[in-house]
């Protein structure tokens, strides 16, 4: 491309460039269409751009605008250079740019061309100022103001403007208010001041638009009451709320179904919590403490007495700052055997016109119904006891202190006296557990933990005896069985501590009551024999107490000795190991029976006879006989020697008995042998009869099976046959069926093809020959047009240039006609000729 090539630019229509004049300093806007030619001084700074087009309801920024004069003409400086507002901008729409237009030298795009932002409806823009003007309505906005705009409408923006957020209006449901807070001095859309900080509640259905100073706090709900909930509230600051009551800072109220359904809490308002109703029966009562007056204020300290019975009390709310003193309580019913102890708390009179002091206990009896006043405290509810002859229970005196015992009637409590506790000592109660005795007619099994207040019973076995010693007079009784023994309010059981295993052992037996016997008791004795001879006795003895029970001093010697077992035990054995100790081992192996009784009970002086019995003065403990169950020598030789010979007699008796043994079962065996034999015979010839009709069985199996084969085979076969026969001819005909199918489809879609290519080919010809057309009548308005432009004298005189220039130069030249190639071109001679003629 030459050098002229880049100095002509060919601007389309809406086109422009910016061109420099170099020689003036100058920027100026070359708009198309138009063909322009650089000169050598100019520079094209801004190639071929396109205009800036606005469509409708659209706008965009131009930063540095240029200047316009009331014509709406650009301003130019004395240099023909357009003025820019440097450092401005400028918003431009479709309404008053509907005409594409270029950017003058210094003019940019700050936004690009932009649809205006629609508002909705209900929905706003939060504007802010960002200098001062004013609006076309003559408003006047100072920087830092901000407003609200307002749909449905069409924001067009401004340079001066800036939108800060959307503002999207708040639906009001019922049963909502819109809890709004002042940002600033104010005044809100129902013409109400509003201070900074200040908060306030939108009650109205519907959609609301907060203003620009009014920030949404939140959506409060209503609370809904019923008839058995109630709202508890508290006020905030003094102020008159939605009923028309006036509300003072810090006082409480409850607000029920009676005052509305619903209640929105107010901004003053501070929601406690939800009340629940309380219902009274017609069997319940209860107390209120702070019990709030008709005027509404409490009564503090006080207390209300509130029975179902009254129609007034079946249902209320508790108000605030009253309290449910012991919740709901039932109406006392008393029997016919029952009765209430009361107390006073302080001075009143009572139903029965009589003046209670504070502290006063008396009872009142069944059968009634009762309600207790405030002034009277219920101590205890007391019923008639029946008891038995062997029941029994401790009353003690609040006045005097002194205890008895009530037995065998039914008694009720007198108002000044009470049940007593006995404590027993902890061997005594794990006695007692242990035999299950707490009263008349309770087994072991169903013992349970003692009333301590109930008179204690202990059934005294048969011939047995029971000691209780009374602390207060200082005296024991003995009580024999079988006998109920009733413990007194100052009795204690006398335990008896035992000795006993072998050796006997101290402590060992724990008991209430002592057993008379007859009975025995064992025990393990180790002797000596005079030739050192050391042996262990295991010696048993029979015992009984010989006591005379209707004299009561003699009934308490049994339990002069307390471990009576011991004590006999030692002595006995003590004597024993005497009378051994003068004996020599043979003749005590051979006497020891007759040894040992003589050393326990002693011999007659008179007849020189052993006595049978030994008698304890102490506690009328009598032994009645001696018996030597075992005696083993302690050393291990003697126990070896007596071992062997011991031995020596089990073997012989061993072998007597295993040879009769084995006689026996040789017999047995033979005898069992026999019968086996004879059953493998009678099993076989069984076996042999199956065996037989297993292999029948087998022959006409293997005949049914080769039979049945052949015949399923030959079934199968044809049904194999016709199957395939079958399936062949579907086969042919869904083959012939496709077949068809397919050269039909084949058809339809040549045809189709060759109707889509007729169509296409006439279509290409039909645009052909429309293109011709239109070609034709351009050329040949082109060709009227440039003839016309031209005109007709100025083709007449191009036409007559040429030849009057040729025979100019022809006549300088003093030549009749020239000729001028580059031998590639072909050269008419005949037209060529008749310029080289010379005309006469």
């Amino acid at each position: 491309m030459s050098k002229d090539d880049n100095r002509v630019i060919r601007l389309r229509p809406y086109h422009y460039i910016h061109v420099l004049d170099n020689n003036t300093n100058t920027t100026s806007v070359l708009t198309g269409p138009q063909t322009f030619v650089r000169k050598d001084h100019e520079e094209v700074l801004l190639k071929s751009t396109a205009m800036i087009n606005i469509p409708p309801r659209s706008y965009c920024a131009i930063a540095n605008p240029h200047q316009r004069d009331d014509n709406n003409e650009p301003v130019r400086d004395d240099h023909g250079q357009i003025k820019l507002r440097h450092g401005e901008r400028e918003v431009r729409v479709a309404t008053q740019w509907s005409v594409p237009f270029p950017l003058f030298p210094g003019e940019s795009l700050h936004t690009s061309v932009t649809l205006l932002r629609v508002v909705q409806p209900n929905t706003a823009l939060r504007i802010t100022a960002s200098r001062d003007f004013e609006q076309a309505d003559g408003t006047q906005r100072l920087a830092g103001d901000e407003w609200l705009f307002h749909g449905p409408g069409t924001y067009t923006p401004r340079v001066e403007c800036t939108i800060a957020e959307k503002v999207v209006a708040q639906v009001i449901k019922p049963n909502q208010a819109l809890k709004l807070n002042a940002v600033r001095k104010l005044v809100d859309q129902q013409g109400v001041d509003r201070i900074p900080g200040e908060q306030w509640l939108i009650r109205e259905q519907g959609s609301y638009l907060p203003g620009v100073y009014e920030q949404v706090v939140a959506m409060v709900r209503a609370r809904v009451l019923t008839e058995k909930r109630a709202l508890h509230l508290r006020s905030l600051h003094t102020f008159t709320d939605v009923y028309g009551k006036v509300r003072k800072a810090g006082s409480e109220w409850l607000v029920t179904h009676l005052d509305s359904q619903t209640h929105i809490p107010d901004i003053h308002e501070q929601v406690v919590g939800d009340v629940a109703i309380t219902t009274l029966t017609m069997q319940q009562y209860c107390t209120i403490l702070n019990p709030v007056a008709k005027d509404g204020n409490p009564r503090w300290g006080e207390r209300e007495l509130r029975w179902g019975e009254n129609q007034a009390h079946q249902t209320f709310f508790l108000q605030p700052g009253e309290k449910l003193g012991n919740g709901i309580e039932e109406v006392e019913i008393l029997g016919e055997e029952e009765a209430l102890l009361l107390r006073a708390i302080e001075t009143f009179t009572d139903e029965e016109k009589t003046e209670r002091k504070p502290g006063q206990e008396w009872m009142i009896y069944g059968p009634r119904k009762y309600v207790p006043s405030v002034h009277v405290t219920i101590l205890d509810r007391r019923s008639k006891m029946p008891l038995d002859e062997n029941e029994g229970v401790y009353i003690r005196d609040k006045q005097t202190g002194k205890v008895r015992t009530v037995t065998g009637q039914t008694y009720m409590l007198k108002p000044h006296e009470e049940k007593w506790d006995k404590e027993l000592p902890p061997v005594v109660e794990e006695l007692l557990q242990q035999t299950g005795y707490r009263g008349p007619n309770v087994s072991r099994e169903k013992a349970v933990t003692r009333q301590k207040f109930k008179v204690i019973t202990y059934r005294v076995p048969h011939n047995a005896a029971v000691q209780l010693y009374d602390y207060k007079m200082n005296k024991s009784r003995v009580v024999f069985g079988p006998e109920l023994v009733m413990l007194q309010p100052d009795e204690q059981f006398s335990i008896m501590s035992l000795s006993g295993g072998e050796p006997k052992r101290a402590n060992a037996i724990t008991s209430l009551a002592l057993m008379l016997g007859p009975d025995f008791m064992n025990d393990s004795v180790v002797v000596e024999t005079s030739d050192h001879a050391r042996l262990k006795l295991k010696l048993s003895y029979n015992w009984m107490f010989e006591v005379d029970r209707s004299n009561e001093a003699d009934a308490s010697t049994v339990f002069n000795v307390r471990d009576f077992v011991g004590d006999t035990c030692k002595a006995i054995a003590s004597r024993v190991r005497g009378a051994v100790a003068s004996q020599t081992f043979d003749d005590f192996h051979r006497n020891s029976a007759t040894i040992i009784k003589v050393a326990v009970f002693g011999k007659n002086k008179e007849t020189d006879v052993p006595n049978n019995r030994l008698k304890f003065a102490a506690n009328s403990l009598v032994v009645t006989n001696v018996d030597v169950q075992s005696v083993e020598p302690v050393e291990q030789r003697t126990r070896d020697a007596l071992q062997k010979s011991v031995q020596l007699a089990i073997e012989i008796s061993t072998s007597s008995q295993e040879a009769l043994a084995n006689h026996e079962a040789l017999r047995e065996e033979q005898i069992a042998e026999g019968k086996l034999n004879c059953q493998k015979i009678r099993d076989q010839a069984t076996a042999e009869l199956e065996r037989k009709e297993l292999v029948e069985l087998k022959a006409k199996t293997a005949a049914a099976e080769s039979t049945g084969q052949a015949k399923a085979e030959a079934i199968a076969r044809a049904e194999a046959a016709f199957i395939k026969g079958t399936a062949a001819k579907k086969q042919a005909e869904l083959r012939a069926e496709a077949s068809r199918i397919r050269v039909t489809a084949q058809i339809e879609q040549l045809k189709l093809r060759q109707d889509q290519e007729r169509a296409h080919k006439k279509a290409l010809d039909d645009l052909e020959v429309e293109k011709a057309q239109k070609e034709a009548d351009i050329e040949s308005t082109k060709f009227a047009n440039i003839v016309k432009a031209i005109g007709a004298e100025t083709i007449e005189a191009i036409a007559q240039a040429g030849p009057e220039m040729q025979a100019k130069l022809l006549e300088g030249l003093g030549l009749q006609g020239f000729l001028v190639t580059d031998g590639t071109s072909p050269i008419n001679l005949f037209n060529t000729a008749n310029g080289l003629v010379g005309q006469q």
